[in-house]
Formats: structure tokens, sequence, C-alpha cells
């Protein structure tokens, strides 16, 4: 038998199943009465039974009416079961996320979540945009990236800014140092020793630039590099000591590397997500963004308390 009825004529069978009432079925469907008699009509000329009997007071089913309406209800649910199912499948199983972070926050945090997030949902692709602060601002702002990892942003009247944590920097140095000895370090201590800083053009060194301005014996950097990773790199090989994000160390197992609050003064930046404001997120980047959120510090190592 052809199926002369769609999707449509059966919403309305069990809107006036449900109401016994035309009138208000029509409205619940956001048809006219006239409209909405033609699709009941063409149900039943489908089907060729009589699935209503009207009055001018009431509609009541038929008995015929009343096992189709059970038939289409459960039909009618197990369709919106199923498009959920599937809407759930394509936002956290399939598709792609693109996160931009600045290098600092990738190697101990941003994997953490990743990781988690890929046992979450085995067949979404994340691409990493790792670049400088600013950079991470522009692919954010450009659309190039779904959301953002950074330590500036708030200030941005176009980007949303949602605060994470709040690290200290801290000295880091090989385990042999002299300065790993110490329960804290001022900056001017960290001075004495050969220096690794990382170039102008980051937002970090802008961010400790501006700090350090009245400190008189602060740093001078012997080696210089791009990337808070590469300065680490560079202590580990044992050319020096470096002042780095906290969330860029390693955990207390680390063989070689180790962190030394630093003071005098203390020097803290705030790591946060940064979004398009009045852009919904997709389904998989949501449920990527919200995550982060629930892995707001990471395992325990040494303190950094002063």
């Amino acid at each position: 038998m052809a199926i002369n009825f769609d999707l449509n004529d059966l919403l309305a069978f069990r809107a006036v199943a449900e109401l016994s009432n035309f009138r208000k079925a029509a409205e619940s469907v956001h048809l006219s009465q006239p409209a909405f008699s033609r699709r009941i009509d063409k149900l039943e000329q489908a089907l060729g039974v009589r699935l209503l009997e009207r009055t001018t007071r009431r509609v009541t089913l038929t008995a015929v009416g009343r096992d189709f309406e059970r038939k289409v209800r459960e039909l009618l649910d197990e369709l919106d079961n199923t498009l959920l199912g599937i809407r759930g499948v394509a936002a956290t199983r399939m598709g792609e996320v693109t996160v931009a972070c600045v290098p600092s926050t990738v190697y101990y945090y941003l994997s953490e979540v990743i990781r988690r997030y890929h046992e979450r949902a085995p067949r979404v692709r994340v691409k990493v945009l790792d670049a400088g602060a600013n950079e991470v601002l522009a692919a954010v702002s450009r659309g190039e990236a779904d959301f953002g990892l950074n330590f500036i942003g708030a200030q941005e009247g176009e980007l949303a800014f949602e605060p994470l944590v709040e690290e200290r920097f801290v000295a880091a140095c090989r385990r042999d140092h002299p300065i790993a000895r110490m329960k804290r370090v001022s900056w001017s201590q960290l001075g004495q020793y050969d220096y690794i800083s990382v170039g102008r053009s980051s937002g970090n060194r802008v961010l400790l630039d501006q700090a350090l301005a009245s400190v008189k014996a602060r740093p001078q950097a012997i080696y210089e590099a791009q990337h808070v990773t590469t300065t680490l790199g560079l202590v580990e090989a044992g050319l020096g000591v470096a002042a780095v994000p906290s969330m860029a160390m390693p955990g207390p197992e680390h063989p070689l590397l180790v962190s030394v609050p630093l003071v005098d003064p203390v020097i803290t930046r705030k790591v946060g997500l940064i979004r398009r404001r009045g852009r919904s997120l997709s389904p998989a980047a949501q449920q990527l963004y919200d995550l982060f959120a629930e892995v707001r510090s990471r395992r325990p190592r040494r303190s950094t308390s002063a």
C-alpha cells in the first residue's frame, strides 16, 4: 500500500488525540483550523478508516483511532529518541574542534584536558593552535579557533573571558642547581645566575617587564627564546635558570626540573578561556570548553606558596 501521508499528518493527529479539540490542536501545531482539518481528512483517506468522531462540542477517538493513536505515540517517541541519539553522537563522537592556546599551557595542562576529552569523544578531531598570546586572541577573533586558552583577553570587547586559575611565576632550575635547595627565591637572587628569558614579543615577557619595572637588581638574560617551553629545554640542558608560569612546570616526579616560588615581588597571571561574544559553540566544542572547568588544577606538585 502506498503511503499517502507524512510526518506532519501524524503530528496533527497526535495533537488532536491529546487535546480532544480541533481549535486547540490546530494552534499547537501552528496551523489554521481549515488546514488542520485537511491534514486529518488526508490521513483518514490514506488509511481508509475513520479515526475521529466529531461533534460541535467534542472530538473523540474511534476504536480504530485509539489503537492507531497508541501506535503513533510509540512511533513518534521512538523517532524523537533516535534523532536525539544521532544528534548526541554527532555532537560528541564526530567532527572537529580547534583550540588556540599559549604554549605554556599545552604540555602539562591542555594535554590532560584533551586526554580526558578523547575518552569521552574518541572520534572528534582536536586541532591545537599553539601561538603567542596576541596570536591566540587574533585566531579566536577571526574564527580560526572555536575558543582559546590565554592569559590576556579580558579587556577585548568582542571576546568573552572566563577565568580558570590564577597562577604565579616560579623559578625553574635543575635539581642539582643551588636554587633547588631554597624554599623561595627573590628576583634579585635569581639574577645572580645565568638567566634564560622569553623574547620581547612574548606576552609573558611583557607581563614580567611591567611587574619588574621598579626592581633594580632584576635578572638580565644571557639566553633568549620565543616560548616558555623552549626556555625549559635550555634549563633542563643545564644552561641556566628561568622564570616561568607554574602551569608550565612538570610535576614533582620529573627527574631533572624543579620549581621554586619567586618573591619580592610575587607575580601572577590569570589564565582563562576566551570566545567570541554572541557566538554559540558547536556541541563538540562546547563539551571540550566545559571540560576545562573540571580540570582547573593539575596533579599536586611542590608547593608554590610564599
